[in-house]
């Protein structure tokens, strides 16, 4: 199977399409300089030491030469609610696996797009934070991030096709990106925007079948753990020390990236995922009717059928997301009800968090 031959996702050579002018804006952050060079001895200087003791090469670290099959499973189709799904079961064989395929490569773009984001992110940090400790480990997170670009680039080129970016992984993106304060950008980076991607490694390290992209997913994860762990070292007693009224701000900054994120993931899969344009890319290059899919996705839920962690995997905002929110005090009680009222449950359980974080990011 060949991907790069439906009409309607995008091969490699097609990336550097025109620039939409909508992706370019100024960001409102300010560049904060500091001459206090000594560093903090504290929890981000360990931090630090650590981002450049573990600096991997992808080069020299990964199997490159490993051929990549895009018509064989790259996922354990277990751990795959669609495959569960009657409808599925009445497609043809050929269906089955171009959507396989095809599903997967749109998860893969995701991956790729997000830590672009992170990227870019990273770099807001490393000009804004006024702190000499932060500024040194956010540059370190922003080559961690590059590096991340890097081999999600390479692996999609291995599967010759990249879909386009969700709407809703760009809007927190851009949210974050867009906000004023470097406290915002680290809490829509570093603890939500990277919880849901060290979330997310970890479920693909434990559900694919294929080696490279096991240890590509492993290594960026170790970068991963540190990244969250940042969000916590520095930005608690920041928020500690804050006013009410800015640590509300920031509250509220949370829930509406939250909101964003928990809107986006509970469209997929359903009616609401025709707004997607990968998705539907998806669909259109594995022939099969849209109209069809989504009845038969209502369907499956009707019937009982839902997307059941298997052991091992963890779900990002529950185990990853809230808890960090909760440790820096941003689950005011006033962000409670806002949680309450969008019929957002509010986890803040922080073991799963707490040992991802040390040093062995992989789930218990």
């Amino acid at each position: 199977m060949n991907l790069a031959t439906p009409v309607g996702a995008r091969p490699k050579e097609d990336w550097r399409v025109s620039m939409n002018p909508d992706d370019i804006y100024k960001n409102p952050m300010a560049i904060a300089w500091t001459f206090d060079y000594l560093l903090s001895g504290d929890k981000v200087e360990d931090l630090y030491r650590r981002a450049k003791q573990d600096q991997w090469d992808s080069d020299q670290l990964l199997k490159w030469d490993t051929v990549v099959d895009p018509s064989k499973p790259m996922i354990n189709d277990r751990s795959d609610v669609y495959h569960r799904m009657p409808f599925f079961a009445k497609l043809s064989k050929s269906q089955q696996e171009t959507f396989t395929a095809h599903s997967t490569a749109q998860l893969l773009s995701q991956f790729l797009h997000g830590e672009q984001g992170a990227l870019m992110t990273a770099a807001c940090v490393t000009h804004s934070v006024p702190d000499s400790t932060a500024k040194l480990y956010a540059a370190t997170q922003t080559m961690d991030e590059a590096r991340h670009v890097e081999v999600y680039a390479k692996y999609c080129d291995k599967i010759a096709i990249v879909y386009p970016m969700s709407p809703w992984l760009k809007a927190l993106i851009d949210a974050t990106l867009q906000s004023d304060r470097y406290e915002k950008v680290m809490i829509g980076m570093n603890m939500i925007v990277e919880g849901l991607a060290l979330g997310a490694f970890n479920n693909m390290y434990r559900t694919t079948q294929c080696e490279l992209l096991k240890a590509i997913t492993f290594n960026v994860m170790r970068d991963e753990s540190r990244h969250v762990s940042f969000g916590h070292a520095f930005l608690g007693p920041e928020i500690a020390q804050l006013p009410e009224d800015e640590r509300e701000d920031l509250a509220d900054f949370a829930f509406q990236a939250i909101n964003i994120l928990a809107q986006g993931t509970q469209a997929a899969g359903t009616l609401a995922s025709r707004v997607d344009p990968g998705f539907m890319e998806v669909l259109y290059n594995s022939n099969i009717d849209p109209d069809d899919f989504f009845k038969g996705v209502e369907e499956a839920r009707e019937a009982g059928v839902t997307q059941e962690l298997a052991p091992g995997q963890i779900h990002a905002m529950k185990d990853l997301m809230l808890p960090a929110l909760a440790r820096v005090g941003l689950l005011t009680p006033t962000a409670r009800k806002k949680y309450e009222e969008a019929g957002i449950p509010i986890f803040d359980d922080p073991r799963v968090l707490h040992a991802m974080e040390g040093g062995n990011p992989i789930a218990a």
